[in-house]
């Protein structure tokens, strides 16, 4: 995706930028507020990035409290992938990862809590 997108241009598109882009192409039409839940950061600054090159661009309004603007991605967008249609986007399938992989990498990084501390490991100040 990054090849594609930046071809001919000077500034690169930053991680998030990449990330929000595929948030959206994948999710689209998609509120900015379904984009933060989804990233877990504020994705105001890098859609105004993505809206100021033209590569996302608002598409409707929710029918919901608030009427939030859905984002899509644009035809430059696809022309800057080489697609005919948001069809031709690889399956979501074949970049999550297995379910075995994601069990296994819980097990790794799951933290143990500390093992209880008794009465005579405390350090007390003198005179207490």
């Amino acid at each position: 995706v990054e090849r594609f997108i930046l071809d001919g241009q000077r500034a690169r598109l930053s991680g998030a930028a990449l990330e929000t882009l595929a948030i959206i192409a994948y999710k689209q039409p998609i509120s900015r507020l379904q984009i933060a839940s989804i990233r877990g950061v504020d994705p105001d600054a890098v859609m105004r990035t993505l809206h100021g090159r033209a590569y996302i661009a608002p598409v409707s309004r929710d029918s919901g409290p608030g009427q939030a603007v859905m984002w899509g991605t644009t035809q430059l967008f696809l022309e800057k992938l080489g697609l005919a249609s948001l069809d031709d986007l690889p399956p979501i399938a074949s970049f999550v990862p297995d379910a075995s992989l994601v069990e296994a990498l819980e097990k790794t990084l799951r933290l143990e809590p500390d093992a209880p501390v008794s009465a005579d490991e405390v350090e007390t100040p003198e005179g207490e």
